[in-house]
């Protein structure tokens, strides 16, 4: 997945507007990069593949759901994914097909296909590889239980390929 080395990686979390999903997966994914002491191994960000809210915090709703487990979306802000994202980013997780072909629109030469992954996709008990938008359903708690499935999953992996201990 990821390889060790000097430079750290740089894991970017994509959804629509960098509002409610990419911002959780980033604030949950910061604390457990944290948490296993992997700050200089790992650099977490997100954004969105629309500019609606750029500049803007997170959606309250999954901000009062983060709080409630313990985890901070006070220090991001939105921002829209770039090109050269793609260039700087060694994994781009997104939340669903849509944000998988808006971020694949980017690369139009196919040099950095292998890079873009589904996030869910890294969830071991999930039959589907969507991230559900909670912004009109209201659905936050179960986004958060799908988002923190899948960044546990996924650190699990980052570790074993950095040689860090797992578990």
């Amino acid at each position: 997945m990821l390889s060790s080395s000097k430079k750290p990686k740089r894991i970017m979390f994509v959804c629509l507007g960098n509002h409610c999903r990419s911002p959780l997966a980033h604030g949950y994914f910061q604390n457990l990069v944290e948490k296993h002491g992997l700050q200089d191994e790992i650099e977490v960000a997100s954004s969105g593949t629309s500019g609606w809210h750029i500049g803007e915090a997170p959606d309250s709703r999954i901000c009062w759901v983060a709080r409630r487990h313990g985890v901070r979306l006070n220090h991001i802000r939105g921002q829209k994914i770039t090109k050269a994202d793609l260039r700087t980013c060694d994994l781009i997780l997104v939340m669903d097909r849509s944000n998988l072909r808006d971020v694949l629109l980017l690369d139009r030469d196919g040099r950095f296909t292998e890079k873009v992954k589904l996030l869910r996709t890294f969830d071991p008990s999930s039959v589907d590889d969507e991230i559900p938008d909670p912004y009109y359903s209201g659905i936050f708690e179960e986004v958060y239980t799908i988002v923190s499935r899948a960044c546990d999953s996924l650190l699990e992996g980052i570790k074993s390929s950095l040689g860090a201990p797992t578990g």
